[in-house]
């Protein structure tokens, strides 16, 4: 039977292979993905950056536009090599071998049977030798070789070093339970099994060294020994004295007692006499037992009892075992072990004391045997084996006081150091470059780690048949629910869904190929949260279903999870899912992961899903049921019970070859009779495999708990391993953030003075470190409940249970002063105070200065601890990966050791810092520091950079290298009042000109703080619904699809596509908050359960007529309402069509609600088309119709209701429930406006009626009004039948706000004054909604599909308001001698202050029909001449008044000439002729006007000079150029286009060089005349237009991609910038800087601004922009670039080009990042709301410019003029 399901495994596994084959190649590639979007779903480009081999790199490999995100990529990015930046990933070869892709495929489909071994990222060598005669040699390695290699190897590879010597700091503990020897076995398994290239190296001289005699001899072997010395009384009673048979041992074995149980005092160092005479009594026993049992050994061999081996394991030295161990017995010696045998000639034998150390002797003469023995092992087993290459040999004379010593043989002990350290790493590096690819396979690594925690689960598991049998049921069953697993923590799940997953693939019949996906949450860095978790899931989903290996995964979590469910459903019939997730509730609650949205509730077919978790932990199974209302569903996994309990027991000490004696198992049973929780008898069995067969009752005791055993496990511990010790090592393990390292254990270890001064009470070590061995020794003895698992590219250890961690942390961190010390102890780790060298200082102790007769007081030594750096680099500088455990561990340990100045220099306001986590980890590690320290500690500056990063995330995520631009941008406002903040500036403007060039002059992007809490993106189009759960935890919203945000995290909870073809109108949520509907403008409904995301789509069976369209939805918690001006529907909640009901005469229905009795209150329009007449009606008629006008609110009990009445005009007449009729309480008071709509507060004590100029507010307990008058020239404009308006009240009543158009106003309820305006959004607001449930929420979307969240807690600080027009920015024309410049939208002039941002003036168009196509202003900046419709008009700037009005038609190009006294203004005259006009500017006397026929119209231009004016133009002859005197209008001549390569012209230029020339640019290329000569120059073919001052060079960019720096002589390409690479066909801008330094590239695809270096081709910025950009262009001194975005906003951007150092004086000067600024926080108008007030006058602006150019004398204004 087991031949034949393993048959058929492997069958299923060879069906798998094909179904992979295709996606082998992809698997250790990186993905080539030009997917990744930010929020706006533009699409970043392919990156030219090689990624390396190794996992732990610097950037994001599923992130892959240059300058973007690419986590554990190497570090190049926009700092690479020339032209690298945006070419095509360079693909490695990455075929798998065959035995590489068996393996992959055998894990990835979750076959369990011979998994491999997990890869390494440590290099851990066992170093063999004897003790005394090679102290020279080890101690030279641990002060020289040891810390460069782990310095070596962590920099170049990312790999851990550790070193273990077993001979280092060995006491009398260690040999006292004769476990030494034990030990050292394990430790060199260990590493064989986790290192990477050399795990043994051994030091020969000439001592064979420690012969130990063995721990445990088996049973019947020691009894014949014993029928040996049956003849000697004394020897027998020795060996008995000694050696104690166990029969709890399966077979029996005698064991060697341990030295103080029988020499007590042998330990006891406070008795110093009597220690040392135990000592005595053991070395001599210690000869006479070795005697004993090696003449008993060979008697027994000569008769044959036993054979040579087991005779020689009485003769062995501990060397020759560690070398039969870690090289006789090992397989590929030359990949991992390195001999040096030293030979010493010369020893002075009589020299005894001196010579024993490098010799054995045996009673003061040469020990003859152990020599012979040595011989046979150095000089024939080793070279036997071992390959010549790996095999050095040393010749030393003896010499020197001690006959070996430092100065005597310095030159021996250099090569020897020297020769360790090159062959150690030629043994490393060998190993890499035969690394397996699937090690650097994140999906494999993370797959088969938890394949392996499964296999280790399964080993031991015994019982609950019930419930494998249900999973069984369940996996083979009909079920599209999940099954979930619960119950106490330690009862066993994890045991179960193990059990579960290794046997679901053998349920199936041969015809399928299961696929097992199987989780352990919390256990890997990947499972540990809901992102990195789903991500990893997509992945290895893709694999199995053979989705595209490029294929993009969302980094956000709402597409993220829609990717995920996507993917669930490509499992069929012959290739079904098991998803297997174990503990939910480890999940970090990060990214709302408790809540369990991203959790399918309905499988798709073919899929089965398994979940456990705690009960009563972040109330995910309170959670769960109110997803899954199966009961069915739901196991509660209960204790095992005494019998099950035994019986697992007794199970698991058979298979470790134990047993019990019945006494004992009495005392078991008694405690499993107490608790028998799985985890509790793994405890008991470890106990019990203690217990000798000969331990007293009264020795051996269990506790009753889980609790209180693993308390009774640590202090055992604590008592044989020191207590100091232990509870600091057990403390940094439990007090790191996800787990140590053991080299970073040992690290902390020797910096920890308390430790090492209790490890060195009795004796000095040559190097101040913890040996080794100690923590060897404790780790043994914690079987398995410590794991390992991988994360930030090392190998960690940490508990591996929750139980273990709790008790750990309650009994070690009872004392928070400890607490702090532990934590304060690994930042200083992390932080790197301590390495690279530097000595740290000690004291000794009072009883350390006493024993060793020391007069200092202390020293200094350095711990061989390694630096810290944020980024490795290599032997050239530059960056390798990033030091990913820094930045994940040490903000944690800042903040719980209240090291809160550190956290702020070093992380928090570091800009090196923040770079490099949001290069190498996900955006949510960033801000989880930020939160973490904001739970200990609130500081508003930290808040302030957190909600940048928040805000920022969408472009953050994918272009971290924006983040100077984006801090800068955002917290200028705060630059004077805030130093943390200007510190973070002044590092973005330096240390961040590296990684971005491009920075921003002045406050540009929307700063934190204020009001604004959340910008809301992620819809399509406009999101006309929006809805907030009662509990105001979820915000609903509506446009083609559902979107719903965590209104706490502002992230997206759910996003629920129902594939609608229309566009949402409404939206209506349940009471109960589980279900939301919306209707479409193609009249169908939808109703989707907000909790799971399922939704049903209805189609209501409308008539075929106008009026039969859908207009409104309402609902209760079981049922739903449709309704069209004719007709309404009933419909249960599933959209089961249950009735369908008219109006009675027909009137058109207008809205629609729900009373308390579930009766249906239907208001319909009663009147004419013209009036405002309606009629209140019920759905079953029980109370009479009531007539009103105008508007109307209801109390939600339905009891009050508020309207105009016929009667009474527009008083707002009260009116109460009477049974069936409405009857007349009392009118507010008089009215006499007429009223659009009627608003009642959320507690109804308001209620508010919209007029045309404003709101009236009643307090409804006094009747008293309050007016709320809106601003002059704004009011209210009816809507047709409207029912309510955009206007609600706050928390408590304190605040009014209403939307009108694009703007909030905010009045305060008591006086009614207004006390703010918000430019919320930039298209008009069409919902607005109130969130008063613990806390004070407004939230508004609108047209711009946007949706703003408003704190109004905070409504009253500072709102630093950006500028902007309010239609998107056409022209820009800046002034040449004052930092000002022009802008045109289409119906507006701006004038603005390039200095500060700020829009100074605006000008509209002289008639409301006219459209604005340029504008021009003069270099003083005090005219602006505007080209309109109709008209040119010129401002005087200063009397802000049109001076001269010019009438000239569809002007298209002004041109500015003669030192601004002309303006040559351009017009079309229809479709074949135009027109040219000049004027003096300002009187607009007109100087010339000509015209001229054209085939299509073009810009003129003037030449460099200002004297030739060409147009393109036709005649007789056809195409021509035009040529006028530019200040005459002289036509000169008509210049034929008649070249052999003419092609229609693009556009036509001037040459700055050469005022003769100009140049025609078509489709292929530039064509340059000679306006003088009248002749072609010549033609550039590739040519764009673009071309430097000198006229010698151009650029060539084309739509599809790429740009190349080329020269215009030839043509020829002299660098390229960007490779061409396929980015789609997209309108791309490109300009060289004024100064011709740079160059611009502008793609409107990506929104991308990027900064080239024309010196050396390097790209120096890739900035996105905030919204697409419509225009750019450069100031004149090539210092900064303006652009113009389409929300109307204009930004200068400053060239920051560290290379120039007039680049970075200009961005230092600027009045931006000045401490003191003239004027500083007046700019934003009254407390920072200057929606009331005028703008700056441009008069004192331009008086301000004047005059600071003038200080500046020949500079003109660094900051101004040089821009």
């Amino acid at each position: 039977m087991e031949k034949a399901e393993k048959g058929e495994k492997g069958e299923k596994v060879e069906k798998s292979e094909k179904s992979l084959e295709k996606r082998e190649k992809s698997d250790s590639k990186p993905e080539k993905n030009d997917k990744t979007s930010d929020k706006k779903g533009d699409k970043p480009e392919k990156n030219g950056i090689k990624k390396e081999k190794s996992d732990n790199k610097l950037e994001k490999n599923d992130k892959t536009e240059n300058g973007e995100k690419v986590e554990n990529g190497t570090v190049n990015g926009i700092n690479g090599e020339e032209g690298s930046e945006d070419g095509e990933v360079e693909e490695e070869d990455d075929d798998l071998k065959d035995e590489e892709k068996e393996k992959l495929i055998k894990v990835l489909v979750g076959e369990l049977h011979d998994l491999p071994p997990l890869g390494s990222k440590i290099v851990r060598i066992f170093t063999s030798s004897t003790f005394t005669d090679t102290t020279l040699e080890r101690n030279a390695l641990m002060e020289q070789v040891y810390p460069k290699l782990k310095s070596n190897l962590r920099e170049k590879y990312g790999l851990e070093f550790q070193v273990v010597d077993m001979r280092w700091g060995v006491r009398d503990e260690a040999t006292d339970d004769h476990m030494t020897t034990t030990l050292c076995m394990q430790e060199i398994d260990n590493c064989q099994r986790l290192s990477i290239g050399p795990n043994f190296i051994v030091f020969l001289g000439q001592k064979y060294g420690y012969r130990p005699l063995p721990t445990h001899i088996d049973a019947g072997e020691f009894e014949m020994l014993r029928e040996c010395t049956l003849s000697d009384q004394e020897e027998l009673e020795l060996m008995d004295l000694w050696y104690r048979r166990d029969d709890n041992t399966v077979p029996p074995v005698f064991i060697l007692q341990p030295i103080s149980s029988i020499l007590t005092n042998f330990n006891n160092k406070r008795q110093r006499r009597l220690m040392e005479a135990d000592q005595a009594t053991w070395w001599e026993t210690l000869g006479k037992l070795q005697r004993i049992l090696r003449k008993a050994a060979q008697i027994l061999f000569v008769a044959k009892k036993i054979d040579r081996e087991q005779m020689h394991n009485y003769f062995m030295s501990v060397t020759e075992r560690e070398i039969t161990r870690g090289i006789l017995k090992a397989k590929n010696l030359q990949d991992h072990c390195l001999a040096y045998v030293r030979e010493i000639e010369n020893i002075n034998i009589t020299l005894l004391r001196f010579a024993s150390k490098f010799v054995d002797f045996a009673s003061r003469n040469v020990d003859g045997e152990a020599q012979k023995l040595l011989k046979t092992l150095r000089d024939e087993k080793l070279p036997a084996k071992m390959p010549d290459s790996n095999i050095v040999r040393f010749k030393v004379e003896w010499g020197g006081k001690e006959g070996i010593d430092i100065e005597t043989h310095k030159e021996y002990i250099e090569t020897f150091c020297n020769h360790f350290y090159s062959n150690v790493l030629r043994l490393v590096d060998n190993a890499m470059a035969k690394h397996e690819k699937l090690s650097n396979n994140q999906v494999y690594v993370e797959v088969l780690q938890h394949l392996k925690a499964c296999y280790n689960s399964c080993k031991l598991f015994q019982g609950r048949d019930d419930i494998v049998n249900q999973i069984k049921q369940y996996v083979l069953g009909k079920s599209d629910k999940p099954l979930i697993l619960f119950g106490a923590s330690g009862c066993g799940k994890t045991s179960l869904m193990a059990k579960g997953a290794s046997e679901a693939r053998g349920w199936f019949s041969p015809k399928s190929t299961p696929f097992l996906v199987l989780r352990f949450l919390g256990t890997t860095p990947n499972s540990s949260s809901i992102i990195p978790l789903l991500t990893s899931l997509s992945k290895h989903l893709g694999w199995l279903y053979e989705q595209p290996p490029d294929e993009y995964i969302p980094d956000e979590l709402s597409p993220l999870v829609t990717h995920f469910k996507k993917l669930l459903s490509c499992a069929t019939k012959a290739k079904p899912l098991i998803l297997i997730l174990d503990s939910l509730d480890q999940l970090s609650g990060a990214d709302g992961a408790h809540q369990l949205a991203w959790l399918p509730t309905t499988l798709p077919p073919h899929v089965r899903l398994i979940v456990s978790t705690l009960p009563n932990y972040y109330g995910i199974l309170d959670t769960l049921r109110d997803m899954i209302e199966l009961p069915e569903n739901y196991i509660p996994v209960l204790p095992l019970g005494e019998n099950l309990s035994a019986t697992i027991l007794m199970f698991w000490l058979k298979n470790a070859n134990r047993t019990v004696s019945e006494p004992q198992m009495e005392l078991v049973n008694e405690a499993f009779s107490k608790c028998n929780l799985p985890l509790y008898v793994k405890l008991v069995f470890d106990e019990v495999c203690r217990w000798k067969s000969y331990t007293s009752l009264q020795n051996v005791s269990l506790a009753f708990t889980i609790h209180d055993s693993i308390y009774k496990l640590f202090e055992r511990i604590e008592i044989q391993h020191g207590k100091t010790l232990v509870a600091h090592a057990f403390g940094y393990i439990t007090a790191a953030k996800s787990g140590l390292s053991e080299a970073e254990l040992e690290d902390l270890l020797s910096l920890d003075e308390k430790v090492l001064n209790d490890v060195y009470q009795y004796h000095l070590p040559p190097v101040r470190r913890i040996p080794p061995l100690l923590w060897t020794r404790i780790r043994s003895d914690l079987p398995s409940y410590l794991s390992e698992r991988e994360a930030d590219g090392v190998n960690v250890v940490n508990w591996y249970h929750r139980q273990f961690i709790e008790a750990a942390r309650e009994r070690y961190f009872k004392n928070l002063n400890y607490v702090s010390q532990i934590h304060s102890n690994i930042a200083e780790y992390f932080l790197g105070i301590w390495g690279g060298g530097k000595p740290k200082p000690f004291e000794y102790t009072e009883g350390q200065r006493k024993m060793f007769h020391l007069e200092q007081k202390g020293g200094e030594s350095d711990r061989k601890v390694p630096l810290q750096p944020l980024v490795f680099l290599d032997e050239n500088g530059r960056p390798i990966r990033h030091n990913l455990r820094k930045l994940n561990e040490l903000p944690y340990h800042l903040v719980r050791s209240h090291r809160y100045e550190e956290l702020y220099c070093q992380v928090i306001f570091n800009y090196n810092w923040l770079h490099a986590k949001l290069t190498s980890m996900p955006l949510q590690s960033v801000l989880s520091d930020f939160e973490d320290l904001l739970e200990h500690v609130y500081q508003k500056d930290v808040k302030l950079i957190a909600d940048v990063i928040r805000l920022s995330s969408s472009i953050l995520s994918h272009y971290p290298d924006n983040l100077g631009p984006q801090i800068i941008g955002r917290l200028l406002p705060y630059f004077t009042i805030n130093e943390n903040i200007r510190g973070l500036i002044q590092q973005c403007d330096t240390d961040g000109l590296t990684r971005c060039a491009l920075v921003p002059v002045h406050h540009c992007l929307h700063t934190p703080g204020g009001p604004l809490q959340f910008s809301l993106e992620g819809h399509l189009f406009a999101p006309f619904g929006i809805a907030v759960t009662s509990n105001a935890k979820y915000l609903i919203s509506v446009s083609n699809k559902f979107i719903i945000f965590d209104l706490s995290t502002g992230e997206v909870f759910r996003t629920i596509a129902p594939g609608i073809e229309g566009i949402m109108q409404s939206l209506v949520i349940s009471e109960n908050d589980k279900f939301a509907a919306g209707f479409t403008n193609n009249n169908q409904v939808v109703v989707c359960n907000i909790l799971t995301g399922e939704h049903v789509k209805i189609m209501p069976p409308l008539k075929v007529q106008k009026e039969s369209t859908v207009t409104g939805t309402t609902m209760t918690n079981t049922h739903l309402v449709i309704w069209t001006e004719l007709e309404w529907y009933l419909y249960s909640i599933s959209g089961t069509f249950l009735s369908r009901h008219t109006i009675e005469m027909s009137m058109p229905i207008l809205s629609a609600s729900f009373g308390p009795d579930d009766k249906l209150y239907i208001c319909v329009k009663s009147g004419g088309p013209n009036d405002s007449e309606m009629t209140l009606e019920m759905s079953d008629n029980s109370i009479e119709p009531f007539e009103f006008h105008s508007a109307i609110a209801l109390s939600k009990d339905k009891q009050l209701m508020y309207t105009c009445i016929e009667i009474s005009d527009n008083a707002i007449a009260v009116y109460k429930r009477d049974g069936d009729a409405w009857r007349y309480d009392r009118t507010l008071g008089d009215n006499y406006d007429i009223v659009f709509a009627l608003n009642l507060s959320e507690d109804e004590h308001f209620l508010v009626a919209t007029i045309a100029l404003g709101y009236k507010l009643w307090n409804l307990k006094t009747d008293i009004m309050v007016p709320l008058k809106l601003p002059h020239g704004t009011r209210n404009i009816p809507t047709k039948n409207q029912m309510n308006a955009l206007v609600t009240l706050t928390r408590n009543n304190h605040f009014v706000v209403a939307a009108v158009r694009k703007n909030l106003y905010v009045w305060d309820v008591k006086q009614g004054n207004m006390v703010k305006v918000l430019d919320a959004h930039f298209g008009r607001i069409i919902a607005l909604a109130a969130v008063t449930n613990g806390c004070n929420k407004i939230i508004s979307s609108s047209i711009d599909k946007t949706i703003k969240v408003w704190n109004f807690d905070n409504i009253l600080e500072d709102v630093h308001s950006i500028d902007r027009l309010e239609k998107p920015i056409e022209t820009i024309d800046l002034a040449s001698e004052v930092p000002i410049c022009v802008t045109t939208s289409r119906n507006c002039v701006g004038v603005w202050n390039l200095e500060n941002g700020k829009l100074l003036k605006t000008f509209g168009t002289t008639t409301s029909t006219s459209v604005i196509t340029e504008a021009v202003i003069t270099g003083d900046g005090n005219f602006v001449c505007a080209a309109e419709t109709a008209n040119i008009v010129i401002w005087d700037v200063s009397k802000d008044a049109a001076v001269k009005t010019l009438p000239q038609r569809d002007t298209q190009k002004l041109i500015r000439n003669e030192t601004d006294t002309r303006i040559i203004a351009i017009a079309k005259m229809g479709p074949a002729k135009g027109c040219c006009a000049c004027y003096s500017l300002p009187e607009g006397e007109q100087i010339y006007k000509f015209e001229y026929q054209l085939r299509v119209y073009k810009d003129g231009v003037i030449t460099c000079d200002g004297s030739y004016l060409a147009v393109p133009a036709i005649d007789k002859s056809g195409d021509v150029l035009g040529v006028y005197h530019a200040k005459t209008g002289t036509h000169f001549y008509n210049l034929q286009l008649k070249y052999a390569t003419y092609k229609p012209l693009i556009k036509l230029i001037a040459m700055p060089h050469d005022p003769n020339q100009v140049a025609l640019i078509d489709e292929d290329k530039g064509n340059i005349l000679d306006l003088k000569k009248k002749t072609l120059v010549r033609s550039v073919n590739r040519w764009n237009g673009q071309v430097t001052k000198t006229g010698k060079n151009g650029l060539y960019a084309p739509s599809r991609g790429g740009l190349e720096y080329i020269e215009l002589k030839h043509g020829k390409t002299v660098k390229v910038l960007i490779p061409r690479v396929a980015e789609g066909v997209f309108s791309v801008d490109t300009m060289f800087s004024k100064n011709d330094r740079h160059v611009i590239y502008y793609h409107s695809g990506h929104r991308t601004l990027r900064l080239f270096r024309l010196g050396d081709g390097k790209m120096l910025a890739k900035y996105k922009a905030h919204a697409e950009v419509k225009v750019m262009t450069c100031s004149p001194g090539g210092m900064s670039v303006i652009i113009g975005c389409v929300d109307g906003s204009l930004t200068v951007l400053a060239v920051g080009d560290p290379q120039f150092e007039d680049n970075v004086q200009f961005l230092q000067a600027l009045p931006s990042r000045q401490k003191h600024q003239i004027g500083a926080g007046m700019q934003n108008g009254n407390d920072g709301d200057d929606s009331n007030t005028p703008k700056n006058s441009i008069g004192a602006a331009l008086q301000v410019a004047r005059f600071v150019a003038k200080a500046r004398g020949a500079q003109k204004s660094r900051a101004c003029v040089v821009m």
